[in-house]
Order: C-alpha cells, then structure tokens, then sequence
C-alpha cells in the first residue's frame, strides 16, 4: 500500500477520498516534523513562563478570564474534552470520519498549533490499522470548529468510546481494539486537546468526499442526458460549438462538446436529422449545456475553496515560531465552507431536477413518441412509470435539503461566540444530496437504456453506445415486469465505481 505523507501543504481532494477509502496509508512527512517541534518548544517554554494563554493557561470561551495553575493543565485539557463530546444524532459513515482524521493530521502538520508529535502519530496509527471512532454527526455550529464531532474523535484516541468493525455494523470498545494493537491511550499535554478539537474538519471532510464524487456525476449526467436526447430523437444542433462561444461559460462550453463527442457517428441521430429534425428541443434537452455547466462552474468553486481549506490551519491560538508571536484569532470559522457547501448542494440538486424532465419526457408516451412507460406490454405491465415518482422524491427532498443553511446563526457561550456558520449543516445536507442524485442519476441510466432498445437495430453514438451496452451487461430489456429495486441497485453500483464513464471514456477519450 502506498503512503502519504502530510506537510500542511500540498494536500488534495483526490488524496482525502484515497485515504478515506482505505488504499493509502498517511504519515507525517520530515519538513512538518521539523516546524511541528518548533511551535511545541514554544508552548512548553511559554508554560514553564506562566505566559497568559488562551485555552492553555485560562479557560475556554466566557471563561477566558480564569487563570490555570501548571498542576491543572492536563485535567483542563482532559475536561474540555470530556466535556465537549456532545454530539448527537446518526453517525458519521466511516470513510468519512477517516477523512476527517486525515484533514486534522494535516492541519496539525503545518505546525502552528503546538501539538507533540507523537499525538499526531497516534492518531495516523489510528487511521492507517484502521481503528475509527463512531462519532456522532450532530451538534456542531461550525464555529470554534465542530468541537462536538472533534471531541468524540480525540475520545477515541483517549481509548474512549466506541469504533467502527469490519462490517461497519458491530462497534466494539475503543479500548479493546487498542489492547489488541498494543496502542497506549494520549495523555494530552498542554495546550493538545484545544489544538485537536479547533477545526473545521467534519465541515471539510464531508464536502471533500462529496465533491470528489460530484466531479464524476456531474460527467455522468452528460452521458446519460444524451442517452435520452439519442433516445428522444432530440437534435445536436443545441450544441454547437458557434452557439457556445457566443456565451463562453468554461463549463457550458465543456459540457456541449461532451455531447457531442458521445453523440459522434450516430445512426439514430443521421437518421431524423434532414426529414424529421426538430426545431427545438425542450429545455431539458436543448439546454443540457447551459445548465449541467453552471453546476460544473459551481463544482469547480467548491473545489477551490476546499483546496485552500484542507491545507490551512485552523485551531485557535495559532503559534508562529519564526516571529515568537502567539495569535489568537478566527481561523476556526466555517464561513468559507458553508456557503461552499451550500453551493454544492444547490448545483448537485439542479443535476437532478433537469435529470427528472429528462426522465419524465421518456416515460410520458405523448412526448417521447415511444411506448407509455416504456413498456410494450402495457396495462398487464406497468413499465418504468413508478420509477419517475422515485425521482421526483428525491428531487423534491433535495430541493428541501438545498435550503441554505449559511444564512442562520445562533449565538452560542454566553453569546462570546455570536455568529455561526452552520457550516455542519450546509456541509451534511450537501453529502446527503450527492446521496440522492446518484440515485436519480441511476433512473435516467435504467430509463434511458430502456428507450435506446426501442430504436435498435440502429447504432448510437460511440459514446452512447459504450453506455448502454455497460447498463445492458448487468441488467436485461425490460419485457414484463419484474423487480425493479434489483435492476436500481445494480446499476446504482456502476454509478459509483464510474464503470459506465470508464467504458465511456475508453471509447472516445477523456470526457471534459
């Protein structure tokens, strides 16, 4: 297995899903060591000084103001993290907690938060023998970090709690498994619990794992859109590249040339394109590039909001050694991520909103001009017309969960902490929306695959073609009516392994 190794610095998305889906291991790397030991000499010297630290020598929050011997400073470390696992609510999925544990290793590693090393190794040791605390998702402000969330983590380091099996069912006790891997509990030293739970990394963690998978749809939307608009006779005149530099959107120009490279040496499309070509297409044909484009330029922000965020540090105080200072600030807040997040959620939900019409207009037997619901058999067989109404509820919920949680703020400790992001929210609602389009976009495939064998024996686009042999090798035509929750679930998992954008793309090249 290859290894990782974190300076602060130079991590990306693609890094967070390969370690959170456990074929990279993570170690601190030489150069984050190095300035790691520097901001800790710093705090023991500052300690032994009696220096008035925030959250190191004093209280926390409203009780700033309350002055801590030497003798206490592990009992106020212990405490703030007994007393901040508060969490509530479903847990956290694992692969996301892994990428959580990876993105505070990392902001760590920068080291301007004056941890020892050997914290952070334990936790990397946690990660890399897969022992991963179950922690709660709710409860987090996104400000002063998701203190609530990383407190249950460093919990887990200190052997408390629970973690996650194999199975990802069974949670044994944190201390069996660490008795089982010889690993001793952290004794957290001064300053160490505040530096491991001032964070933005649940906020983080979810949207890294969230964007990575919305790169990949959002190419998968084109080629299942031009399935339909194939299946639909629909026109490729809505894509050219004339029309496009007149409004020079990157994306709408990235997703028109999509189309039209899956759509190359189509008999289908040649067939109807000088006698029966249409006019215009509907909108959620003819205007695929416009807005699958402004979700990819959307998507596009995220990632660059996410790339500045996953290689910052964001515990407060901060500690610079070069200059001796000890700042305390903000950098915990979750602003950035919040609207981010929402952002995400709202671009990933208009994915399927137009995914739905699309999938509307295949069943609906006046506008496709196919058989009603795609069924020859109709009346004794129902078809795909139930499977409309599946995404029409997804695309409903999510127009639900797409209400922006950035715009809310509750004061919080004695009101020292009176505006927060939400960032949590914005950040959970978005991983939960990624959730329910990878399910509409299961439909548009299953459904568009369906409407394509009603033109055969003509052939399709190169990359259409390649589509719809990789849906028709798992699941069969539709003749009579039969479960269709096992065809979602088959295809469901082509979705995410990207075996139908694998297959695509090795048929006409990288899609942009």
């Amino acid at each position: 297995m290859s290894t990782l190794y974190l300076d602060g610095n130079s991590l990306t998305i693609h890094d967070v899903w390969n370690v959170a889906n456990g074929s990279v291991q993570a170690e601190l790397a030489e150069s984050a060591i190095s300035k790691m030991q520097a901001s800790r000499a710093l705090v023991e010297s500052w300690v032994k000084e009696n220096k008035v630290m925030y959250g190191v020598t004093t209280g926390f929050g409203e009780f700033s103001n309350v002055s801590i011997t030497q003798e206490d400073l592990h009992t106020l470390q212990v405490n703030l993290i007994q007393s901040h696992a508060v969490g509530c609510g479903e847990p956290i999925p694992k692969e996301v907690t892994r990428a959580l544990m990876l993105l505070r290793a990392n902001a760590l590693a920068k080291g301007y938060s004056g941890i020892r090393i050997e914290t952070v190794e334990l936790l990397l040791t946690m990660l890399n023998r897969d022992i991963i605390p179950v922690i709660p998702s709710q409860g987090s402000v996104g400000s002063s970090g998701d203190l609530a969330q990383l407190s249950h983590l460093v919990l887990g380091m200190m052997a408390e709690g629970s973690c996650w099996a194999e199975d990802g069912i069974h949670r044994p006790a944190m201390s069996e498994k660490f008795e089982k891997h010889g690993l001793e509990p952290v004794q957290l030293g001064a300053k160490e619990g505040l530096a491991l739970i001032n964070g933005t990394q649940m906020m983080s963690a979810y949207l890294c794992m969230a964007v990575h998978r919305a790169g990949s749809l959002a190419k998968q939307f084109d080629i299942a859109g031009t399935m339909t608009l194939e299946a639909l006779l629909g026109t490729d005149k809505a894509s050219s590249p004339h029309l496009h530099a007149a409004r020079p959107h990157e994306g709408q120009q990235r997703v028109a040339r999509n189309i039209l490279a899956l759509i190359a040496d189509s008999q289908l499309r040649e067939s109807h394109r000088h006698d029966h070509d249409v006019v215009q297409d509907a909108y959620s044909l003819r205007c695929m590039p416009q807005v699958h484009g402004a979700s990819r330029d959307a998507i596009g922000y995220v990632v660059k909001v996410l790339e500045t965020e996953i290689n910052s540090a964001t515990d407060n105080p901060l500690i610079f050694p070069d200059t001796g200072e000890l700042i305390e600030g903000g950098n915990f807040h979750g602003q950035p991520l919040a609207l981010a997040g929402d952002f995400l959620g709202i671009a990933l939900s208009e994915l399927a909103n137009i995914s739905e019409r699309r999938i509307e207009r295949m069943v609906n037997g006046k506008l496709s001009g196919l058989p009603r619901f795609l069924t020859s058999k109709g009346g004794l067989n129902s078809g795909l017309m139930i499977s409309q109404y599946t995404a029409a509820a997804l695309v409903s919920e999510n127009k639900v969960l797409a209400h922006p949680a950035s715009v809310d703020s509750i004061p919080t400790s004695a009101n020292q902490e009176d505006h927060n992001s939400m960032g949590s929210i914005a950040a959970r609602k978005a991983y939960q929306i990624m959730k329910n389009v990878e399910s509409v976009l299961t439909i548009e495939y299953m459904t568009a695959s369906q409407a394509l064998d009603f033109h055969l024996p003509k052939q399709f686009g190169k990359g259409t073609t390649a589509a719809h042999r990789t849906v028709r090798n798992v699941v069969e035509h539709h003749d009579t009516d039969r479960i269709l929750h096992r065809d979602m679930d088959t295809i469901r998992t082509l979705v995410q392994k990207d075996t139908v954008l694998d297959a695509v793309e090795k048929e006409i090249g990288t899609l942009e």
